[in-house]
C-alpha cells in the first residue's frame, strides 16, 4: 500500500531548466525510477512563491573561539582571567565587544549575542558533533574518533537540506534554486583533522548519504596552514608546510571553451567531460553519491550565474578589498553570491579544523591573524545583504564548538600563554533572519565560565535556525526505512 504523504511536504521546485535535465536523463546515466521526480519537479517550477525566501549562514569557527576576548570580555576580572585585550563600545548603548572587531562594533544595530550557550564536553570531535548536529547529546556506540558513521544524527546542513525538499509549510518558505543547486552547501572545505581524520557530524548520518551538504572544496585542506591565508595565515604547530600549500581555489564547474551550447546535445561529449570533473563535483562524498550530482551537473556546469558564483578569486577589485583577498574574504563573497542564488543554507568554515584552537600565542594570533579578516569579511557581508534587502530574510548564526578557559594558561611548545578547551559557556552570534539587533540574551559570570542567566544548548540553537527558516515545530524526517525522526530537539531562543 502506498504511504499517504502529508500536506506539508513538498517536492523542491526548479526552473524551466528542468526541461533540459528530463532530455539527459540518458545522457547522465539514471534510470527511469528519476523520470517522475523530474516530471513534479519541472510541474512545481510554474508556482510563484509570494514570500520573500529565507536562508541561513552558519559561520562555524572549528578550534573554539574565546568568549572573553571576543564578544564577552570582563574587564574586571584579575589579569589571568581578562587577558589583553580591552572592550570597546557598539552602536548599541550598553553592548561591548574586543577593541579589535571595529567593523563589527559599528555594525551592532544588527546583530546580537547569546553570552550563555553550554553543553558538557570539552573535546574538539564531540564539541564538533554537538555544535554540527545541534544536539547535545552522541548516538549510542559513538566513538569520537574522528570517523562519521550511519549512525551519527544528521548535520544542521542535512536537516535544512532535507526540510527544503520535504518540510516546506507552504512552496514559497524557502528558497527555490533557478539552477538546481543543492539547498545545502559547506564551504570552502570539509573538516579534516591533520592526522587524516573526518570530523562527524557533517553529514546526512541516519537520513543517508543522500543528504549529504555539498561540499565545495576551496582549499588546500591539508591543516598545514591555519587562520586566512595567504595574507593572514601562519604554520600549524610541528607540521612541515610549504607556501604553495596556501592557494584558493575555485571549484573548476566551467564547460569546456569549445562545446558550446550549441554542440550541447553531443552526449557523449558532456557526460565524458563530466566523468572527468567528478572529483571537483563532490570530492568528499566519493562515488556513492555521484549519482545525486548527475542529476544536477549539465544545469550547475551550463549556467552562467552559478560559474559566477564561484568565482570569487576574479571578482572585482572593489568587492575583494572589501571582503578581503584571503580565504575568509572569498568564503564569505562566495557565500553571500550561494545566496542569491537560492540556496536555502550555507556553512562556511572560517578556518579549517581546529584553527581557533587558541592555546598558546592566543592574543597575538586573535590580533593580527583571526580577527582582522573576520571582522572584515564579516562586515562586507552584512553590508550587501542589507543593500540586497537579504538581511531580514537570512539567519546569520556564528558559533564554534566550544568557548575557551576564563584562566589563561601557559601551553608547551607555545612561546607566550593562550586558553584552553571549555565547553560551559560560549558566545554565539546572530543576525539577520529577524533577530532583534542590538540586544544580548544570557548571560555568564563575573569570570567568563559558566552561564549566569538564561542558558541555552546546541539544541536551542539549532531550533533557532530550523525556526527562522519556517520549518514546523512539528516537522519530522524519515530515514531509509520510513522511520520517523523529530526534528526539534529544543526551542528558539528567546529574545532574539
Amino acid at each position: 500500500m502506498q504511504r499517504p504523504v502529508p500536506s506539508v511536504w513538498q517536492h523542491p521546485r526548479v526552473s524551466r531548466r528542468t526541461a533540459i535535465q528530463a532530455g539527459a536523463i540518458g545522457l547522465m546515466g539514471l534510470g527511469m525510477n528519476h523520470v517522475q521526480g523530474v516530471r513534479e519537479l519541472a510541474a512545481a517550477s510554474s508556482a510563484e512563491g509570494t514570500n520573500a525566501p529565507r536562508a541561513c549562514v552558519y559561520i562555524f569557527l572549528s578550534g573554539g573561539l574565546a568568549q572573553s576576548d571576543s564578544f564577552d570580555l570582563k574587564p574586571a576580572a584579575p589579569a589571568d582571567v581578562r587577558g589583553e585585550f580591552d572592550p570597546i563600545a557598539t552602536a548599541s548603548p550598553g553592548v561591548e565587544i574586543c577593541e579589535h572587531l571595529p567593523l563589527l562594533a559599528q555594525r551592532s544595530k544588527h546583530w546580537s549575542l547569546c553570552r550563555s550557550l553550554t553543553h558538557s564536553t570539552n573535546g574538539h570531535t564531540l564539541g564538533h558533533y554537538y555544535m554540527l548536529t545541534g544536539r547535545s547529546g552522541e548516538t549510542p556506540g559513538f566513538s569520537g574518533d574522528r570517523k562519521s558513521s550511519p549512525t551519527d544524527f544528521p548535520s544542521i546542513a542535512s536537516t535544512v537540506g532535507y526540510a527544503a525538499q520535504h518540510l516546506l509549510k507552504n512552496a514559497s518558505e524557502l528558497p527555490v534554486s533557478s539552477n538546481n543547486l543543492p539547498p545545502s552547501v559547506v564551504l570552502p572545505e570539509t573538516l579534516v583533522h591533520w592526522s587524516g581524520g573526518v570530523i562527524p557530524g557533517q553529514f546526512g548520518g541516519q537520513m543517508g548519504y543522500r543528504y549529504d551538504p555539498w561540499f565545495i572544496e576551496a582549499s588546500p585542506y591539508n591543516n598545514v596552514w591555519k587562520g586566512a591565508y595567504p595574507e593572514y595565515n601562519f604554520p600549524n604547530l610541528g607540521l612541515p608546510h610549504r607556501d604553495e600549500d596556501r592557494i584558493f581555489r575555485a571549484p573548476n564547474l566551467q564547460l569546456p571553451h569549445e562545446l558550446t551550447q550549441g554542440r550541447f546535445n553531443k552526449r557523449l561529449d558532456v557526460l565524458k567531460h563530466i566523468e572527468a570533473q567528478q572529483k571537483y563535483l563532490d570530492e568528499a562524498a566519493a562515488t556513492k553519491s555521484f549519482g545525486r550530482l548527475r542529476e544536477g551537473a549539465i544545469s550547475i556546469l551550463n549556467d552562467g550565474g552559478v560559474q559566477q558564483a564561484f568565482d570569487v578569486t576574479n571578482a572585482s577589485d572593489e568587492e575583494q578589498d572589501r571582503y578581503g583577498r584571503n580565504s575568509y574574504g572569498w568564503s564569505m563573497l562566495m557565500t553571500r553570491r550561494l545566496i542569491e542564488a537560492g540556496v536555502t543554507l550555507v556553512q562556511v568554515n572560517l578556518g579549517n579544523n581546529e584553527t581557533w584552537d587558541t592555546h598558546g600565542d592566543a592574543f597575538p594570533r586573535l590580533k593580527d591573524k583571526l580577527f582582522p579578516p573576520t571582522d572584515k569579511a564579516l562586515a562586507a557581508f552584512l553590508d550587501d545583504l542589507i543593500d540586497r534587502g537579504l538581511l531580514e530574510n537570512t539567519l546569520i548564526v556564528m558559533a564554534g564548538e566550544f568557548g575557551r578557559t576564563p584562566k589563561i594558561s601557559e601551553s608547551q611548545p607555545y612561546k607566550l600563554p593562550g586558553r584552553d578547551h571549555w565547553g560551559a559557556v560560549q558566545t554565539v552570534f546572530f543576525a539577520g533572519g529577524g533577530i532583534n539587533g542590538g540586544s544580548v540574551v544570557g548571560s555568564s559570570d563575573k569570570n567568563a565560565a559558566y552561564p549566569a542567566a538564561n542558558p541555552q544548548r546546541p539544541d536551542d540553537m539549532a531550533a533557532t535556525i530550523y525556526d527562522s527558516l519556517g520549518i514546523p515545530r512539528d516537522a519530522v524526517w524519515l530515514d531509509e526505512v520510513e522511520r520517523p525522526h523529530q526534528v526539534y530537539y529544543g526551542v528558539p531562543i528567546a529574545g532574539l
